[in-house]
């Protein structure tokens, strides 16, 4: 059974600094994989290479067995990987409802000529594709605000519209980038309900990498750990934060602390 989405070995340098060496990683539909590591890590260089903003310089990246590496971005979103972005990038002079309805003409099947002309395909297409980004704005609690700039919707609310508008092109694989950057405990506490249901609701696997320890340890299955671009860890969340080159890659410490002490001290950060 070939696995829905596998990197074997990828590795990319910047002028002679290996920004990643070697990543592995295999995901399935359904798993919620956390991506954690000091800052410069290498974690978002991970996320670029993946959605073919880099070229790895050895390795390769398959979804459901096809070599998407070395396709162009728009390619790789329409093969199946979306993603969202630590700096938020909506389309602040469009509403709620047309930064959605972009991502889903990811997935539309008339043509420019027949959106010119207005054909009846394009006018049922459009149709379409207005009532799916209406039901995802409805997952997301902002159908209300559907004609609303994106620009003056509250911080929290443009996080999770950039979430629902790469849920809209249809992907197989959600990669989110600090997605509870900037958000207070309330709107965190929302947001890990709401990546769980998203796993669940559109069956697919999410990569996530996130500076909050709390909300990783809580809803992810599996968490890989990178430092100086390399793997150093990798497994369930118990033995992740009990991890010395884990707690010493955090903290910088040559002798951790004990394994329950320094767990929490990973855990709080």
């Amino acid at each position: 059974m070939t696995d829905l989405f596998r990197i074997n070995q990828m590795s990319i340098a910047f002028g002679g600094l290996k920004a990643v060496d070697e990543f592995n990683l295999t995901l399935n539909a359904g798993d919620l994989h956390g991506l954690i590591g000091p800052n410069g890590a290498g974690k978002t260089t991970v996320f670029n290479l993946i959605t073919g903003v880099y070229q790895p310089d050895a390795g390769e990246v398959r979804l459901q067995g096809k070599r998407i590496h070395g396709r162009r971005p728009h390619r790789i979103t329409h093969a199946g990987v979306a993603r969202t972005f630590q700096n938020i990038r909506l389309f602040g002079d469009l509403t709620v409802l047309d930064n959605v309805r972009i991502g889903c003409h990811v997935r539309a099947h008339h043509s420019m000529l027949q959106a010119m002309l207005r054909t009846p395909a394009h006018v049922f297409g459009e149709r379409q594709m207005r009532t799916q980004a209406m039901d995802l704005l409805d997952i997301f609690n902002l159908a209300d605000r559907a004609k609303t700039y994106a620009r003056n919707l509250p911080y929290g609310d443009q996080r999770r519209l950039e979430i629902a508008r790469a849920l809209a092109t249809g992907p197989k694989v959600l990669l989110l980038d600090e997605p509870a950057a900037g958000m207070n405990p309330g709107e965190k506490g929302a947001l890990a309900d709401l990546i769980r249901d998203i796993r669940e609701r559109f069956d697919l696997a999410i990569l996530l990498i996130e500076h909050d320890m709390g909300l990783v340890m809580k809803i992810c299955r599996d968490i890989t750990v990178l430092d100086h671009g390399q793997i150093i860890a990798c497994g369930k969340p118990e033995s992740i934060q009990n991890d010395p080159k884990v707690i010493e890659a955090y903290l910088g410490e040559e002798e951790p602390a004990p394994a329950e002490q320094a767990g929490d001290r990973v855990t709080e950060g």
